[in-house]
């Protein structure tokens, strides 16, 4: 059993993700806690306290506490203003540890702040830490250029990270490949490990779902899921949904999946205003439904219910959508960028197409359109995949395994140290200083000699 200090300022694993700065990060947070503690752990997850009415500490499953940690006004903010409260942050769990008496065995970190705290955990307990990014800042900035609402000074930050951590979780191979080529990171201390999906949560019901949903089960359906920010391409979607019905003389209905809240909130989720604009201009007012946010129990049956679910960031770390989607046997049309490019195999489980390409994404839809056959059997081979590699039982596996490794090469570390200091305490002086190149046994042989001519 391990004591697992599991950090993520920003995503708590109690958020509905879905809102702006609650997604990908949070269901992964939620689901590694949840599994780490039926596995046996002791888990505690540090998240920043973001209302006034939050307990302290909401035991929320067996094993698995979230303590919501005071640091910053009590009210949402933005992940991009919370680096000035970081120090609050961390000195509120070394603090937490010691007034609790919980010896932390490790601390897993959650985007690069999280790395900052367990930077001072490390330096003010000593206990050694695993992180996960989730984002890379060069790459957003890449990606996203002014648009990053991140000082550079996260640059310097991720690249001391990586340089510190005793293990670092890579979510895909270009995850990985970024931090060593843009960070000078050590590939030795890299691990792949994926992002996954609970069976428990999400399966096929295509012969409920639409009935469910109160959908026409006739119609030929897209659906697009996630958050509702710009770097989604949601945009790009709504656009090939023209081009379908413009190039290839079919119609489709666009489920848009996401958002703040249940009711649309164009004041409060800025994006769903933009995209609603498009939406009416292109003519598509009555083919596009925006339905906000809803539960997790819910996202079976719109998975379920698709033809297809699509899905082109133009920046993407991982994706978690499209293996839930696979998992519900919907074939996939995902923009080949990070995690994507891992998770969709093209021509297997869905297609591969260049970020914002609209024409590509109706050429895809069409096919499918056109090949009711080739949506099952793209659909089939989705859930293989998904059951086969991306369970979150399996993915929490893995971590617990880079998580025993680098304890077990902290431990190795230390042995060594202890045992070439006792080495040295035991060497003779003069052989310590250099002064003779005898080895311990010639130096004892010599000595016994000595001994023998002086009796």
């Amino acid at each position: 059993m391990r004591k697992i200090a599991l950090i993520s300022e920003h995503a708590s694993p109690l958020a509905p993700p879905g809102s702006i700065d609650s997604g990908g990060q949070n269901v992964y947070v939620a689901h590694v806690a949840r599994q780490l503690a039926q596995a046996g752990h002791l888990v505690d997850v540090f998240t920043r306290c973001d209302g006034a009415a939050r307990p302290r500490i909401v035991n929320w499953q067996p094993n698995v506490r979230v303590i919501h940690v005071p640091a910053g006004p009590a009210h949402y903010i933005p992940k991009e203003a919370m680096l000035p409260h970081m120090e609050q942050f961390g000195r509120f769990v070394i603090s937490f540890a010691r007034r609790q008496k919980i010896a932390y065995d490790l601390a897993h970190a959650n985007f690069f702040m999280s790395g900052m705290v367990a930077q001072q955990l490390k330096q003010a307990l000593g206990i050694p830490f695993v992180i996960t990014f989730h984002a890379l800042g060069r790459v957003r900035r890449q990606c996203q250029g002014q648009a990053d609402g991140f000082p550079e000074e996260r640059f310097d930050i991720e690249e001391s990270l990586m340089q510190e951590a005793d293990r670092i979780i890579a979510e895909c191979p270009q995850d990985k490949q970024d931090m060593e080529q843009l960070y000078g990171a050590p590939c030795d201390r890299i691990d792949i490990v994926p992002c996954g999906f609970d069976p428990e949560e999400l399966w096929p019901v295509p012969m409920i779902a639409r009935e469910h949903l109160g959908l026409d089960p006739n119609e030929f359906i897209v659906l697009q899921l996630g958050r509702m920010v710009p770097r989604k391409g949601v945009d790009n979607v709504i656009r090939s949904l023209a081009l379908l019905r413009e190039r290839h003389g079919i119609r489709a209905r666009l489920l848009v999946v996401g958002g703040n809240a249940e009711k649309i909130d164009t004041v409060n989720t800025p994006e769903l205003g933009r995209l609603t604009e498009m939406a009416q201009s292109l003519g598509l007012k009555d083919s596009i439904t925006f339905t906000g946010q809803r539960p997790r129990e819910e996202l079976r049956y719109y998975y379920s219910a698709a033809n297809a679910f699509v899905t082109t960031p133009w920046y993407e770390p991982f994706g978690i959508t499209p293996v839930e989607a696979m998992a519900c046997g919907t074939p996939v049309i995902g923009a080949a960028v990070g995690g994507i490019k891992s998770t969709v195999i093209d021509g297997e489980t869905g297609y591969l197409v260049p970020p914002n390409d609209p024409e590509a994404v109706a050429e895809r839809l069409a096919r499918l359109y056109r090949q009711p056959q080739l949506v099952r059997q793209l659909g089939n081979e989705g859930i293989r995949r998904a059951y086969q590699g991306y369970t979150w039982r399996s993915i929490t596996q893995q971590i617990a395994a880079c998580y025993e490794a680098m304890l077990e090469r902290r431990q190795a570390e230390a042995d060594a140290a202890e045992a070439a200091e006792a080495a040295a305490t035991l060497t003779p002086s003069y052989v310590r200083n250099g002064t003779t190149n005898l080895t311990e046994i010639e130096w004892t042989a010599r000595s016994y000699q000595s001994n023998l001519q002086a009796l």
